[in-house]
C-alpha cells in the first residue's frame, strides 16, 4: 500500500480523531473509505458493512434487564440446555 501525507486544520483533526474512535477503525481506514466513496471507486469487493451497520438503530435500543448482563456468568446458567 502507499503512503501520503496530507496537511489538514485542527478542526477536521479533531473530527477525524473522534469518528475514528466512534467507528473503531483507524484514521487511516476512514480516509481510504472517504475517498473511496467521494472518487465513485468502491465495488462490492472494497465495501465493508460490519454487522453494527446492519443492525442500525436496533443496537443499544434494549431496556431493562439487569445490569450486569454482560458479565455476570450467572445469566448464562442453563444457556444451551436443551
Amino acid at each position: 500500500m502507499n503512503t501520503l501525507t496530507i496537511k489538514i486544520p485542527p478542526a477536521l483533526e479533531h473530527d477525524l480523531q473522534q469518528a475514528s474512535e466512534q467507528e473503531h477503525v483507524s484514521k487511516s481506514e476512514l480516509v481510504r473509505r472517504a475517498l473511496t466513496i467521494y472518487l465513485g471507486q468502491r465495488t462490492a469487493a472494497d465495501s465493508f458493512i460490519s454487522a453494527l451497520d446492519l443492525a442500525g438503530e436496533l443496537a443499544g435500543c434494549f431496556s431493562g434487564g439487569p445490569a450486569d448482563l454482560s458479565s455476570n456468568p450467572r445469566h448464562l446458567d442453563g444457556f444451551g440446555r436443551t
